[in-house]
């Protein structure tokens, strides 16, 4: 029967294994070269005596002291040399909040400056960015659906109690300013250039047509009164229904003779918009008076609830919509943002305005995302491991370090050399 395979996963690779080789192996040459600096040393005593010997013997103790005075030094950065409590040893240890802190500032002050995003910003082109990926309707696809997908989510947000309150105060102020009277200006305009001001005026007609058949007995009781009131119970007997049959009758065959082409009634309400439009545009007492109109609409009760039917059955439709990846509110957020993405690529303007618009937005925050990185960075640091934060350090400077070692190792022995031979030259031979 042959053995189960083994299951168990590989250990995970230490992202940090060739820098601990690296560091080993530039610790040994280190340390090799001062044992073997203390061998020649020792060596130099088993030599003849003689000049060169002693320059020799003097050369090789000061790189023995030398090496052994940067060991010291590159290793009470990081622990106690050899254990012992010596004071001011063990700095990235006992420092490493202070340590993290300065990290912090570092990077925040030093790194990301003003200057430093504005070029970064430059050489990224975020409207180019963003041109490009709206262009691709690959990608603009998904986007659109993850939209249309948070619309009911932002829906509720607005259902919130407080913000309809808001709306109730605001879209009255908004909607009842003096633009108000250019907007209604524009609508009238539009209702004008597509002939639809004669439909509106049609039905306006029809309408009034038909209140006057459906109340015909109450107006013609009404006009009979009138004429009772003024001419007196006699005259109110013998005319009174006759005025009102003809007055009725009248106003009937008014109504019927209104056509699109040739009623100078038809034609009067066309003059009278088209001069109510100039006042509005050149009027600003006449455009107060729409704005203060429409303010006074919107903020009635009746309204408002009327508004708000609107809005709950508008919703309703617009979540159900929003669920379907093919609804309409998709497709409507992919065209929107594909043409967005041909307006960018078609206005250099455009795309200059958001690039400063982007940047305007990135240098307000500066100042505060600065102040949170450099807390961040402070509090990853003060939070790792104490080993964790000395090992991290020292992996990505202790080969450095070890030139240090190894400079002061060869330094030591060639200035106790040049030291020797100076002073055997000034004073004669001394003792080593």
């Amino acid at each position: 029967m042959r053995d189960a395979p083994d299951l168990t996963p590989p250990p995970p690779e230490d992202p940090d294994a060739q820098l601990r080789r690296t560091l080993a192996r530039h610790r040994a040459v280190a340390t090799g070269l001062l044992g073997g600096m203390g061998g020649l040393l020792v060596g130099t005593y088993y030599m003849p005596p003689g000049y060169w010997t002693d320059l020799l013997q003097a050369s090789a103790k000061a790189g023995v002291v030398g090496g052994i005075a940067d060991w010291f030094a590159v290793t009470a950065l990081f622990r106690h040399p050899l254990g012992l409590p010596i004071p001011h040893t063990a700095i990235v240890p006992r420092q490493k909040e202070r340590l993290g802190a300065g990290l912090g500032r570092f990077v925040a002050n030093h790194v990301f400056t003003e200057d430093e995003v504005r070029r970064v910003l430059a050489r990224l082109d975020l409207a180019a960015i963003l041109r490009d990926f709206l262009r691709d309707e690959e990608a603009v696809r998904p986007a659109a659906v993850a939209l249309a997908a948070a619309m009911p989510r932002v829906l509720a947000s607005l259902e919130d109690g407080r913000a309809r309150r808001l709306m109730a105060r605001l879209l009255p102020r908004l909607a009842g300013g003096p633009g108000s009277a250019k907007v209604v200006a524009k609508a009238l305009t539009a209702l004008i250039e597509g002939k639809r001001h004669q439909e509106v005026f049609g039905l306006a007609v029809g309408q009034l047509k038909g209140l006057l058949s459906a109340k015909e007995d109450q107006l013609r009781a009404a006009i009979e009164a009138r004429v009772r009131a003024e001419g007196g119970t006699l005259v109110g007997w013998l005319a009174g229904a006759t005025i009102a049959r003809r007055v009725l009758g009248a106003l009937n065959a008014e109504l019927d003779k209104v056509q699109p082409d040739d009623s100078e009634l038809r034609q009067a309400f066309e003059t009278w918009l088209r001069t109510e439009i100039a006042r509005l545009e050149d009027d600003p007492e006449r455009a107060a008076a729409v704005g203060r109109a429409v303010r006074e609409a919107l903020a009635n009760p009746a309204v408002a609830a009327w508004l708000g039917e609107i809005w709950g059955r508008l919703r309703a439709a617009l979540e159900a919509d929003a669920a379907n990846p093919h609804g309409r509110t998709a497709q409507a957020l992919a065209g929107m943002l594909g043409n967005l993405g041909t307006v960018l690529a078609e206005d250099e303007g455009a795309r200059a305005r958001l690039n400063r618009a982007a940047e305007g937005v990135l240098m307000a925050l500066l100042p505060n995302a600065r102040t949170k990185l450099a807390d961040f960075i402070a509090g990853v640091v003060r939070n790792w491991d104490t080993a964790t934060v000395t090992e991290k350090i020292e992996l990505r400077v202790g080969r450095d370090l070890q030139y240090v070692r190894i400079n002061g190792t060869l330094v030591g022995f060639l200035v106790g050399g040049a030291l020797f031979a100076l002073l055997t030259a000034a004073f004669g031979r001394i003792a080593v």
